[in-house]
């Protein structure tokens, strides 16, 4: 009997294990750290799924389920177009639909997920209207973070500040306790802009950087210290080894320096993206499934290096 309770608690630990969201449980910001259930350190590392509109197709729990097994992702990022056809501003039941099928897909595996409000302008109405609806419906579970504006362009920080604080008033009058992300000018560059006037009176936020390693170099890393120096949590909601255009050569050793520093300061790094597009970014060839099982051949070159970095390092939490 002993040693089938002994079985019985080794099982146990094993699936805790690999349920980070039962490992951590609730997270919340402290500092610039995020920190877990226990007030333990935890550094969140996975992939974006790509725009919805245009790769819908692996938009599903299997493929949530197949990068959090094999890839070993602890969080994915469910990246909702806005503006283009067949996004949330034209069809907001289908864009919802896909979202939803990512955020059920990562509840199910027991990883974390970013609802993200993927548009490059303020569209205050529509945004107020989708995340009242997603925090009712899943404010109350633990895996959720929020992302307000994925990438501001010209819009000021006085602009993309005023848009947030509505926005976290709104999610806040529903889910009192889940993280949520501002994103910031200039496609999230300007996060000195944030540093020297932060959001005021709210809790459990972080801003948004963005880097695509061989355009973003040591200068963007420089302004990140600056920003973590005077208190500024970041998160790396979506980055990659290539140019900003998502095209060209990838830069493997900036793209090192990169994670390298995120890891050194404990910062939380999302790589874009899951999608099967003509470009450098997209991590999958056409020949992969649209419900995971992905073989290496099915992989480009920025494709096993992700899956190549986000296992290495989520061994350490």
């Amino acid at each position: 009997m002993r040693y089938f309770i002994f079985l019985f608690f080794l099982f146990s630990i094993g699936v805790v294990k690999a349920q980070p969201v039962k490992e951590h449980g609730q997270l919340k910001v402290t500092g610039t750290l995020i920190t877990d259930a226990r007030g333990n350190p935890v550094v969140l590392r996975g992939m974006s799924f790509g725009w919805h509109n245009w790769w819908p197709r692996f938009y599903n729990k299997e493929a949530v389920s197949w990068l959090a097994k094999d890839w070993t992702c602890n969080v994915v990022r469910a990246a909702m177009g806005i503006e283009p056809d067949g996004g949330y501003i034209k069809d907001p039941q289908g864009s919802k639909a896909k979202v939803e099928a990512v955020v059920d897909g990562a509840i199910a595996a027991g990883i974390y997920v970013i609802i993200d409000w993927h548009s490059h302008n303020i569209n205050l109405k529509e945004a107020k209207e989708f995340f009242t609806q997603m925090a009712t419906k899943y404010g109350k579970y633990p895996n959720v973070i929020y992302e307000l504006f994925n990438e501001p362009d010209q819009e000021s920080w006085a602009e993309v500040k005023a848009y947030s604080t509505e926005l976290i008033s709104t999610i806040r009058a529903i889910d009192p306790d889940n993280i949520i992300l501002v994103g910031n000018p200039h496609w999230d560059q300007d996060i000195h802009l944030v540093a020297a006037d932060p959001i005021a009176n709210v809790t459990n936020i972080m801003y948004t950087v963005h880097f695509y390693a061989a355009t973003h170099k040591q200068y963007l890393r420089d302004r990140c210290d600056a920003a973590l120096k005077k208190g500024i949590p970041i998160f790396i909601s979506e980055s990659a080894g290539m140019e900003a255009s998502g095209n060209g050569p990838v830069n493997d050793a900036e793209w090192e320096s990169w994670i390298n520093w995120c890891e050194k300061n404990k910062i939380s790094w999302i790589t874009w993206s899951v999608s099967d597009k003509d470009e450098t970014c997209s991590v999958l060839k056409k020949t992969a499934s649209s419900t995971g099982g992905w073989k290496e051949e099915d992989l480009k070159e920025s494709g096993i290096k992700s899956r190549a970095l986000v296992r290495k390092y989520s061994k350490k939490n």
